[in-house]
């Protein structure tokens, strides 16, 4: 594994600046990691599927060090708003939850109060203990077999819309094979 200096580095690149949220992402990953025993996420990128609970730039941190990615499908994301990600060893089937502490903010500006709030916290996430920052839980997670990574499964058209649905995501209603946007769970409206 990388230093934590290592991956903020990376983390400019891809990111495009450093902020407290890559900094806590980046920490939070790499305990997660080292909590599975997970030495190079990169090499054993098969190994691991990660969840991540928020859509900032906490995820994108975490992504980056653990080596997953959406298009891979070894990246899940729930839309929680928690600064959260679990990592799920498939190898061994052991799965640990790491969460921000809620207290962690204002322990920053304990920890540098003469500092301004964003830089205040991106020093104190670099040096404050894990168990200051994170609360780690190990829990089970059970993943399906169409969503790991490389599944290769059937694909189904819509009987509305004639749109391929891959991943078994198809709704069954009514004796009708439909995506989930023409069963009604669509998040866009079509103009007319």
């Amino acid at each position: 594994m990388k230093t934590l200096d290592q991956y903020l580095e990376d983390a400019v690149g891809s990111h495009g600046h450093i902020c407290a949220g890559q900094v806590l992402g980046v920490r939070l990953a790499m305990l997660g990691l080292r909590e599975l025993g997970i030495e190079d996420p990169v090499r054993e990128r098969k190994r691991l599927v990660t969840y991540v609970e928020i859509d900032r730039c906490v995820t994108d941190a975490v992504a980056l060090v653990a080596g997953c990615r959406l298009g891979k499908r070894a990246l899940k994301f729930f839309d929680w708003g928690k600064v959260a990600a679990t990592f799920v060893d498939l190898e061994t089937g052991r799965s640990v939850r790491i969460v921000a502490r809620e207290g962690s903010k204002k322990r920053a500006s304990e920890l540098f109060p003469a500092l301004a709030k964003e830089q205040g916290q991106q020093q104190a996430y670099r040096v404050l203990p894990d168990e200051q920052l994170f609360e780690k839980q190990w829990v089970r997670v059970e993943i399906h077999p169409e969503d790991l990574p490389g599944f290769k499964g059937p694909r189904v058209v819509c009987e509305k819309c004639g749109e391929g649905i891959n991943f078994k995501r198809e709704v069954t209603t009514n004796g009708r094979t439909l995506c989930r946007s023409c069963a009604g769970q669509s998040y866009y409206q079509p103009l007319p």
